[in-house]
Protein backbone atom coordinates (compact mmCIF):
# COMPACT_ATOMS: atom_id res chain seq x y z
CA UNK A 1 0.00 0.00 0.00
CA UNK A 2 2.92 2.52 0.53
CA UNK A 3 4.47 1.82 -2.91
CA UNK A 4 1.09 2.66 -4.49
CA UNK A 5 0.72 5.97 -2.39
CA UNK A 6 4.34 6.88 -2.91
CA UNK A 7 3.31 6.23 -6.50
CA UNK A 8 0.37 8.68 -6.53
CA UNK A 9 2.23 11.71 -4.59
CA UNK A 10 5.48 11.17 -7.66
CA UNK A 11 2.70 11.70 -10.13
CA UNK A 12 0.70 14.67 -8.36
CA UNK A 13 3.76 16.11 -7.84
CA UNK A 14 4.87 15.81 -11.14
CA UNK A 15 2.00 17.08 -12.90
CA UNK A 16 2.39 20.54 -10.10
CA UNK A 17 5.83 20.82 -11.66
CA UNK A 18 6.44 23.63 -13.87
CA UNK A 19 6.52 23.36 -17.62
CA UNK A 20 9.93 23.52 -18.71
CA UNK A 21 9.21 22.69 -22.47
CA UNK A 22 6.94 26.09 -22.93
CA UNK A 23 6.94 27.63 -26.46
CA UNK A 24 8.31 31.18 -26.31
CA UNK A 25 8.13 33.86 -29.15
CA UNK A 26 11.24 34.65 -29.29
CA UNK A 27 12.97 33.18 -32.52
CA UNK A 28 9.97 32.18 -34.21
CA UNK A 29 8.01 32.80 -37.14
CA UNK A 30 4.41 34.94 -37.44
CA UNK A 31 2.26 31.55 -38.09
CA UNK A 32 0.56 34.26 -41.08
CA UNK A 33 3.91 33.25 -42.85
CA UNK A 34 2.96 29.17 -42.27
CA UNK A 35 0.10 27.43 -44.34
CA UNK A 36 -1.05 24.32 -45.48
CA UNK A 37 -3.13 24.39 -48.78
CA UNK A 38 -3.35 20.40 -48.04
CA UNK A 39 -6.85 19.60 -46.96
CA UNK A 40 -8.62 16.64 -45.91
CA UNK A 41 -10.92 17.02 -48.80
CA UNK A 42 -7.74 17.79 -51.49
CA UNK A 43 -5.59 21.08 -51.77
CA UNK A 44 -7.23 24.38 -51.66
CA UNK A 45 -6.11 25.74 -54.40
CA UNK A 46 -6.48 30.02 -53.32
CA UNK A 47 -4.30 28.50 -50.54
CA UNK A 48 -1.60 27.06 -52.99
CA UNK A 49 -2.14 29.88 -55.45
CA UNK A 50 -0.75 32.09 -52.28
CA UNK A 51 2.27 30.20 -51.60
CA UNK A 52 5.53 31.24 -52.11
CA UNK A 53 7.78 29.57 -55.20
CA UNK A 54 11.71 29.29 -54.98
CA UNK A 55 12.52 30.16 -58.67
CA UNK A 56 16.61 29.36 -59.63
CA UNK A 57 18.47 30.37 -62.29
CA UNK A 58 20.20 27.28 -62.25
CA UNK A 59 19.91 24.48 -60.08
CA UNK A 60 23.38 22.27 -61.31
CA UNK A 61 26.92 23.25 -60.88
CA UNK A 62 29.74 21.86 -62.38
CA UNK A 63 33.23 22.82 -61.02
CA UNK A 64 34.88 20.75 -63.68
CA UNK A 65 38.36 20.05 -62.91
CA UNK A 66 40.26 20.18 -59.62
CA UNK A 67 42.41 19.13 -57.40
CA UNK A 68 41.87 17.38 -54.12
CA UNK A 69 42.09 19.43 -50.91
CA UNK A 70 40.73 22.27 -53.32
CA UNK A 71 37.81 24.01 -51.26
CA UNK A 72 35.20 25.56 -54.15
CA UNK A 73 32.10 27.71 -53.54
CA UNK A 74 29.12 28.91 -55.97
CA UNK A 75 26.27 30.70 -54.94
CA UNK A 76 23.08 29.58 -56.92
CA UNK A 77 20.96 32.50 -57.59
CA UNK A 78 16.66 32.39 -56.89
CA UNK A 79 14.22 34.59 -56.77
CA UNK A 80 10.41 34.37 -54.95
CA UNK A 81 8.16 34.19 -57.57
CA UNK A 82 5.37 33.37 -55.70
CA UNK A 83 2.92 35.74 -53.56
CA UNK A 84 4.21 35.29 -50.00
CA UNK A 85 7.24 35.19 -48.16
CA UNK A 86 9.93 32.68 -48.48
CA UNK A 87 10.96 30.95 -45.50
CA UNK A 88 14.22 28.60 -45.83
CA UNK A 89 13.70 26.25 -42.28
CA UNK A 90 16.87 24.21 -43.21
CA UNK A 91 19.47 23.46 -45.86
CA UNK A 92 21.91 20.24 -45.84
CA UNK A 93 24.42 18.13 -47.57
CA UNK A 94 24.51 14.76 -49.16
CA UNK A 95 27.82 14.64 -46.91
CA UNK A 96 29.85 16.70 -44.62
CA UNK A 97 31.87 17.47 -47.59
CA UNK A 98 28.71 20.05 -49.02
CA UNK A 99 27.92 22.93 -46.89
CA UNK A 100 25.40 25.08 -47.94
CA UNK A 101 24.78 28.71 -46.56
CA UNK A 102 21.24 29.65 -46.63
CA UNK A 103 19.63 33.25 -45.88
CA UNK A 104 17.67 32.99 -42.91
CA UNK A 105 15.44 36.06 -42.85
CA UNK A 106 12.47 35.41 -45.20
CA UNK A 107 12.73 36.81 -48.41
CA UNK A 108 9.83 38.68 -49.57
CA UNK A 109 7.98 38.39 -52.86
CA UNK A 110 10.03 39.61 -56.03
CA UNK A 111 12.94 39.78 -53.77
CA UNK A 112 16.34 37.73 -54.99
CA UNK A 113 18.97 35.82 -52.71
CA UNK A 114 21.68 33.21 -53.00
CA UNK A 115 22.41 29.78 -51.48
CA UNK A 116 25.78 29.50 -51.57
CA UNK A 117 27.28 25.55 -51.54
CA UNK A 118 30.99 25.29 -50.57
CA UNK A 119 32.85 21.55 -51.80
CA UNK A 120 35.77 20.70 -49.50
CA UNK A 121 37.47 18.20 -52.03
CA UNK A 122 39.48 16.84 -48.70
CA UNK A 123 39.59 13.24 -49.55
CA UNK A 124 37.76 12.87 -52.85
CA UNK A 125 39.36 11.61 -55.74
CA UNK A 126 37.63 10.96 -59.80
CA UNK A 127 34.42 11.91 -60.33
CA UNK A 128 32.04 13.63 -57.36
CA UNK A 129 28.08 14.56 -57.46
CA UNK A 130 26.48 15.66 -54.43
CA UNK A 131 22.98 17.48 -53.32
CA UNK A 132 21.90 19.92 -51.04
CA UNK A 133 18.26 19.69 -50.36
CA UNK A 134 16.87 23.21 -49.07
CA UNK A 135 13.22 22.64 -46.71
CA UNK A 136 10.83 25.62 -47.33
CA UNK A 137 7.20 26.53 -47.21
CA UNK A 138 7.15 26.02 -50.46
CA UNK A 139 4.46 24.00 -51.89
CA UNK A 140 6.75 21.76 -53.06
CA UNK A 141 8.30 21.96 -49.66
CA UNK A 142 11.72 20.55 -50.57
CA UNK A 143 14.10 22.09 -53.62
CA UNK A 144 17.34 19.93 -54.19
CA UNK A 145 20.26 21.45 -55.60
CA UNK A 146 23.11 19.32 -57.40
CA UNK A 147 27.29 19.90 -57.59
CA UNK A 148 29.97 18.19 -59.77
CA UNK A 149 33.35 17.90 -59.75
CA UNK A 150 35.98 16.00 -61.10
CA UNK A 151 38.95 15.96 -58.65
CA UNK A 152 41.88 14.58 -59.59
CA UNK A 153 44.24 12.70 -56.59
CA UNK A 154 46.78 14.35 -54.74
CA UNK A 155 50.35 13.60 -56.09
CA UNK A 156 52.63 11.45 -54.01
Amino acid sequence: MNRFLITILFLAGACNSPDNTKNTTANQLPTDLVSNPHTANGMDTVAAGMKPVMSFKDTVHDFGAMHEDEVVQYEFAFTNTGKSPLIITSAAGSCGCTIPDYPHDPVAPGQSSVMKVSFNSAGKSGHQEKTVAIHTNTLRGIQMLYIKADVAAKKK
